[in-house]
């Protein structure tokens, strides 16, 4: 299986988000991950869709993509070709003690503390998948109260994007 990270540039128009998962969702497909937002042009928004599969179901997850009529171009952003950011934020248990120790890790990684409390703090971190998921590993002996994480967007690096 193959994790693929597609950026779809689609009509900023009701439903869009609708027909574009529908699609997914009518195949038996699965995404992981989903970011959508307006582009510099308001007319347009940019889908970042992570999804998993064999090389025949990702060449027909981006052929049916191309169907769509709201769908204007659905490119692959490669690891090599594109820069890929995803945003989390993680609650995590800690007294005066702990929180010190998360926020020497916390800085190591250029985390950002954005909220604490007594008994948590709150942690914000931006990066690829693999610094997210370090700085995850690295809190294993703290309990993590909540999480949530925007899924990946990203865009392909230094020339303009094309049709695949």
């Amino acid at each position: 299986m193959k994790t693929k990270v597609l950026s779809l540039y689609v009509e900023n128009t009701a439903g869009v988000l609708s027909r574009v998962s529908g699609m997914f969702s009518r195949r038996g497909y699965n995404i992981d991950s989903l970011s959508v937002g307006v582009t510099e042009d308001p007319k347009y928004s940019r889908m970042t869709v992570v999804v998993t599969g064999d090389d025949k179901i990702l060449t027909q997850i981006k052929s049916q993509l191309n169907k769509l009529e709201d769908v204007k171009s659905v490119v692959e952003l490669k690891n090599n070709e594109s820069v890929t950011r995803e945003l989390v934020l993680i609650k995590i248990k800690a007294d005066a003690t702990e929180r010190q120790q998360i926020i020497s890790v916390a800085n190591v990684y250029r985390a950002n503390i954005v909220d604490v409390s007594q008994d948590s703090i709150m942690v914000e971190i931006t990066g690829n998948n693999n610094k997210v998921e370090a700085f995850k590993s690295l809190l294993e002996g703290f309990e993590i109260q909540e999480m949530v994480r925007t899924g990946i967007t990203g865009l392909i690096r230094g020339r303009a994007e094309s049709d695949d």
